[in-house]
Order: C-alpha cells, then structure tokens, then sequence
C-alpha cells in the first residue's frame, strides 16, 4: 500500500469515528479536546504503579482488567455489564481488550454452542458510552494486511462508541518473519505510529505468546511503549525464555511489561491454588502488572481482596515454588 492510499484509507477511518486529521500531525475530534480532557481514574485504594510513557507519568492498578475469552463466554448481557460496572467501581479501570475477542474462543468444555455471537469491544462499548473518562483503554489489531488492519481499527472504535484508545497494541507476535512483515514501510507497525501520531491513540504496544527473541526483537526497536507478555507457561508447544529474554529487553527500552496467562499452570496442576499463582506472578521483579481475564462479579472480589492483601513471596518461596511447577517456569 502506498502512502496516499494509507492517508486516504486513514482519514476514512478517522472520518467514520468523528475525528478530523489535520495536515499539521494533530487530531480534532467531534467531541473536542481529545486527549486534553482529564480523565477520572480510580484506582479505589487498590495497589497501584506509577509507568513512565513517553516521558508522562501514568498511574494504573497492578492487576488489568483482561476482558477476553472468559468474559466474552458470560451468557447473560446483563450479568457480563454488571461485572464491567463493578469492576470500575472499585478500582479495575485499565481494560484490556482486542479486536478479535469473542465468545467463540476457549468455549469452557461441556457448554453448548453459544447462541449467538458476542464480541468484547461491543459489550463494553454499552458501558463506555457513559463511562469512557473513567476508564484506560486498551485494544489490539490483529490483521497484518494492512487495508485489513485499518478496517480493524476503524471498527474497533465503533464498537467501543469511542474515538480514542489510550493504548493501540498488535496482537500476539509470533515469530522473527512476523516482525519482519509487520515492518515494512506502510504495514502494521507504520499504522499503529500513525495512529498515535495523528492521536487516535496515546500509546502503542504489542502483546507476544511465543518466540522470545521476536518479542525482543519488537522492543529493540526503540519505538513502542508497552509488552503484554504470556508467562512461560503459556503453552507447552510454545516454550521460549520470554521472562528471560523479553523482560529485560523492555525494560532496557524504557517500557511498561504486562503479564499474562498467570493461572495456566493450574489446568495441569490440581494442587496449585489460583490465588498463589497470581502472587507468584505479581511478586516477579521487572514486570509492572498482571492480566488477568475476569468472568464474574465474585472472581472480581477475589481479585480485589488478593491485591489488596498482597504481600511478596521471599526469594527463596519463589524458587520452591518455581521448581515445583517446573517444567512451567523455565
């Protein structure tokens, strides 16, 4: 694509969700003051960090608010916005969702086929169209082709009933010829610098399930703000040292690091509580906060109640219980 059409395909989209690009770099948006007004973040007196994003200072719980599989499989509209409502009154205001959540993902064994289709960013655009000041916003692109990828992101803003993000991510990268794709001149990751150039978007960041040293790759650029990175025991097909490798290279680039996938090791171990494994995962040294897919108002108060009475595992509880779990920790 070149680089009229990628202006011309921008503005449409830009265009479609109330927002004027100018030719000075600057956005106006029908609602004005995109990004000037101050948001209402309340964080309810749960833990929280301060991150450091292109040079402002960003105050954000410790847990986030995943908003994937697990949540999209909630039956009952009703009980899914009472959960996101509840979540934001007491302190969950970073929000973590993607293009491509649906109920179609991860379907719990034993459940029926849904009846019909329910996608994350829908669900809680009914809530951000009263609420969007109170909440960080995050959603990801997951479509390389970048005509594909800008579609994505013109009907993620409609979705969401917004016409800003706080944070644009790329979704899951996989590999060293994915990097590659997604950096040639007018591709992905070209598409979402415009989009915080042209302030679609505040922030840009990528999220990584597999290799490692692609992840590292992503971050030796220089260019992106944030990683949500999969703990190393995702998956066992994909085992790669991403806490070892990726971390430290995210850091070293003046990035925020997310965890996810902090509760896998508890499909193969029984004996694991979820409760430890989130304190293991928020007990790590380097990553700024955790991830975690919620489904229900009580798996919120769970979280609410295990944040607010964290306290971090010694270094020699963490071995123990990075042995025990092993081959997961690796």
């Amino acid at each position: 694509m070149d680089r009229r059409q990628f202006f011309k395909d921008m503005l449409a989209a830009s265009a479609a969700a109330g927002i004027t690009v100018s030719g000075s770099g600057t956005a106006s948006a029908s609602e004005p003051g995109l990004f000037k007004k101050k948001p209402h973040y309340d964080a309810k007196g749960l833990p929280t960090v301060t991150l450091t994003l292109r040079k402002d200072k960003v105050v954000i719980p410790k847990m986030l608010l995943g908003l994937g599989s697990r949540f999209c499989n909630i039956d009952d509209e009703d009980e899914a916005l009472e959960m996101l409502n509840f979540a934001l009154d007491n302190g969950f205001y970073y929000w973590d969702t993607a293009h491509t959540y649906d109920n179609t993902l991860a379907r719990p064994a034993g459940r029926p086929k849904p009846p019909r289709r329910v996608y994350s960013e829908e669900r809680l655009g009914e809530v951000l169209k009263y609420r969007r000041k109170e909440v960080f916003l995050s959603t990801k692109v997951t479509a390389r082709e970048p005509s594909e990828a800008l579609a994505e992101i013109e009907d993620s803003l409609k979705r969401l009933q917004t016409d800003h993000l706080e944070t644009l991510k790329i979704h899951s990268v996989n590999s060293m010829e994915d990097v590659e794709e997604m950096s040639k001149p007018g591709h992905l990751i070209d598409i979402v610098h415009r989009m915080r150039d042209e302030g679609i978007c505040k922030y840009v960041g990528f999220s990584c399930h597999a290799d490692a040293y692609a992840a590292k790759a992503m971050c030796d650029r220089g260019d992106f703000d944030s990683m949500l990175l999969a703990m190393n025991q995702w998956d066992s097909n994909h085992l790669s040292p991403r806490q070892q490798v990726a971390i430290p290279a995210a850091k070293a680039n003046g990035m925020a690091v997310f965890l996810m996938k902090l509760v896998r090791p508890k499909e193969n171990r029984k004996d694991i509580d979820i409760p430890t494994l989130i304190r293991y995962a928020l007990s790590l040294d380097g990553p700024d906060a955790v991830c975690l897919g919620m489904d229900s108002v009580d798996i919120v108060k769970s979280n609410i109640n295990i944040l607010k009475n964290f306290r971090k595992f010694s270094a020699k509880e963490m071995q123990e219980l990075s042995e025990e779990l092993g081959p997961f920790y690796v």
